[in-house]
């Protein structure tokens, strides 16, 4: 039986998924999308996991690429209801860029090259870097790194904004489990309500987002965790949140 192309376990609330291609880039094939699919459902599926982190096999690429344009696993990743940080460990090139992009946090390799260079090849990109990439960075900046179709480095992508953190090769694992473990100590149903406000907002006026805003805090009104909440900071100790 071959290997998997994407690695997925969970640990303490955490979700972790490795792109398993290493030597091919991490490039993304119709195996690996198939299967990345399917884990971002399980995940959507799964109360247990409050947090996801996404990264790529190897020390050389996060994501090279797409070898088939019939495939769009940013859309899948972005129908995570729960925040996903991407570790990106290498190379973030084309689809895999639009990957990163499709994420809610950007930690980066310092060794990590970041390109939209889909139109050196007569294409745009297709899996939502003109959409995604000018939300993050401006428009300006964006159009300048499609229509050039430049590759930069990590210290500039953080420079930019399109990271929030660059780290050596070596600490970039630890320093994503740490963030996922910080987030995960809070109450999940609030990261997801965040997460909800922040992406749907930007595609509202500022009143439809304020709206939206105060309806879904008045949501967690009707929660156990925000009961637990008041208790814990009552009782000066740690909550201990259930998702409910």
């Amino acid at each position: 039986m071959s290997n998997p192309t994407v690695i997925y376990a969970k640990k303490n609330h955490v979700a972790h998924i490795t792109l398993n291609r290493p030597e091919a880039g991490n490039i993304i094939n119709l195996e690996l999308a198939q299967e990345m699919e399917e884990v971002c459902s399980r995940i959507n599926q799964d109360d247990n996991i409050y947090v996801v982190v996404l990264t790529g096999a190897g020390d050389k690429a996060f994501c090279g690429g797409s070898e088939t344009p019939q495939t769009n696993v940013a859309a899948a990743v972005a129908s995570i209801d729960r925040p996903v940080i991407a570790a990106i460990n290498g190379d973030a090139l084309g689809a895999g860029l639009e990957l990163a992009l499709s994420c809610d946090i950007r930690l980066a390799s310092n060794r990590a090259r970041f390109g939209l260079p889909q139109v050196a090849s007569g294409l745009i990109p297709m899996n939502g870097g003109t959409q995604r990439l000018p939300r993050l960075i401006g428009r300006g900046k964006a159009l300048e790194l499609i229509l050039t179709a430049e590759t930069i480095g990590a210290e500039e992508a953080f420079e930019i904004g399109l990271v929030s953190k660059v780290v050596p090769p070596e600490k970039l694992a630890s320093e994503a489990k740490a963030l996922a473990q910080s987030m995960a100590s809070k109450a999940p149903i609030s990261l997801r309500y965040v997460k909800e406000a922040v992406n749907k907002g930007m595609d509202l006026t500022l009143e439809q987002g304020l709206r939206l805003e105060a309806d879904l805090y008045f949501l967690l009104h009707t929660t156990a965790d925000r009961t637990e909440g008041i208790k814990a900071f009552l009782e000066k100790r740690p909550p201990k949140f259930k998702g409910r």
